[in-house]
């Protein structure tokens, strides 16, 4: 107001002196100001006023002054596009400004005045609201991985009032109302991102003046590996073909490949499909391992794995052999066995109900044994030992068993010649019967028995059908004819 004063004061001195001389009425007063201008701020290229009313007698006149000087209006001045209203307000037509020449903004003061005095107003500051067009930082493209932070910096254009921010995507405006977005000064935060997130994303700085909206930025969620169908563990057989299954999403999509904790992948027996699916042709037990499915893309690696057990049934490698020994000898049968898992052996006698295991206590098992490596011990050999014995492998892949047969020889001493306990009599018999003719023998060793027919061998397999030797040294003849054999 200083600068003002210095301005007004010659006027109120010389309005002073013209009063002076004159008849001062009673009813006559000093200029009082009812309304006084305030600040504005207004946009370029529209209207504006400056209110300002004072009371007096008589009426005072109004004038104004911008920065000390005083405002020239129309019609005073004809290219003005100020005008002094009745009511003593400062019209603008519209607001002028430029880069280089701002004639509307500055202080403003409102002069009443008539001759008893002058009344001042305030100091009113006139501004021009501002907006330019170039974002001071405009936001960049994003890329994050789903449930990662995204963050997004934008500082707006130059302005005034300073501009506020607000953003888009995909052209609708955001709400803060999703507890996941928060907008701060010029910093958009997305915390936990979703796939829906994805999108073109504009900072928009406003005021006054209008919006600008920056260049839009791309906002790009990615997702990380994730299995659809892991591959689990496998228990097949030795020549099996087996699958790993492996089926993952995730943007961008995902590479998968196949590895073996243990080693390679078979060579030549594998192949990979076109689900991913890890196929082993004709398994081998030393396929067995663990096999990893192994996927990543741009923003994450995952794994996932599965063991596989090639089951080999049990096979007998080294085969027991037929022994031949005398009384009160030990013998052994040695019987090797492979297979996975390695199978359990146990022995049996051919027509015996009891199993001989190995490490089996000697109460159990008597004069026999099985070592833990399978070998059957038969020790004090007695006659009655003679016989097959059966040597069996056993596990979840199958079974199998060998046998060998146990000779038992007599002394010389105990050896005697055949002799026919019984033999044939003559017999009468119809045609088409059957004719049983016993022979029962003894003799140590046990003699072998054949049959003849008037000096010419009887052979009972082959030679006639209705001939047959049996076990117990009969001969039976059946369907008899005249004349037979």
């Amino acid at each position: 107001m200083d600068g003002h004063a210095a301005v007004v004061l010659p006027l109120v001195l010389a309005l002073v002196g013209i009063s002076s001389g004159s008849r001062l009425r009673f009813e006559d007063s000093a200029p009082r100001l009812v309304e006084e201008p305030s600040d504005v701020i207004v946009s370029k290229g529209e209207p504006a006023t400056l209110n300002c009313r004072a009371e007096g007698r008589p009426a005072p006149v109004v004038e104004w002054y911008k920065d000390g000087e005083r405002v020239r209006t129309a019609p005073e001045d004809p290219r003005s596009h100020r005008m002094l209203l009745p009511s003593g307000a400062l019209f603008f037509l519209r607001i002028t400004h430029a880069r280089r020449s701002k004639p509307d903004e500055g202080v403003y003061v409102c002069v009443a005045r008539n001759h008893l005095g002058q009344a001042v107003s305030r100091n009113a500051t006139l501004e021009v609201a501002v907006l330019r067009d170039d974002f001071r930082q405009a936001p960049s493209d994003v890329v994050v991985a789903a449930g990662e932070p995204a963050v997004m910096e934008c500082v707006p254009p130059r302005g005034h009032p300073e501009p506020r921010i607000s953003w888009k995507r995909n052209n609708v405006r955001l709400s803060s109302k999703d507890g996941r977005i928060a907008m701060r000064g010029g910093r958009l935060m997305i915390s936990h991102t979703r796939k829906s997130d994805a999108g073109m994303y504009v900072c928009v700085g406003s005021n006054m003046v209008g919006e600008r909206d920056s260049d839009p930025a791309e906002l790009v969620v990615f997702e990380r590996p994730v299995f659809m169908r892991r591959p689990v563990n496998q228990i097949v057989l030795a020549d099996d073909n087996v699958d790993f299954l492996c089926e993952v999403h995730g943007d961008p999509a995902p590479t998968l490949r196949w590895r073996r904790d243990q080693g390679e992948l078979p060579r030549g027996r594998f192949e990979i499909r076109s689900d991913s699916t890890l196929r082993l042709l004709r398994v081998r037990q030393e396929d067995e391992g663990t096999y990893t499915c192994v996927t990543e893309n741009s923003v994450g690696k995952t794994e996932a794995s599965a063991t596989l057990q090639v089951h080999v049934p049990p096979q007998i490698n080294i085969q027991p052999k037929d022994q031949s020994t005398t009384q009160g000898q030990t013998v052994t049968f040695h019987c090797g066995t492979t297979g996975n898992p390695q199978p359990a052996v146990f022995w049996q006698k051919e027509g015996s109900q009891i199993l001989l295991f190995p490490g089996q206590p000697a109460s159990q098992s008597g004069r026999y044994a099985v070592s833990m490596s399978g070998e059957l011990r038969v020790s004090d050999v007695h006659h009655d030992d003679a016989g097959f014995y059966v040597c069996q492998a056993i596990s979840v892949a199958g079974s199998t068993l060998a046998k060998a047969h146990l000779e038992v020889e007599r002394d010389q001493s105990e050896q005697f010649p055949p002799i026919i306990r019984q033999g044939p009599a003559n017999q009468t018999l119809p045609l088409g019967s059957t004719a049983l003719l016993p022979c029962q023998v003894i003799g140590q060793p046990l003699p072998s028995i054949h049959w003849e027919k008037e000096g010419q061998p009887i052979q009972a397999e082959g030679h006639d059908p209705r001939v047959t030797l049996m076990e117990n040294g009969t001969l039976q003849i059946t369907d008899l004819e005249d004349g037979t054999l």
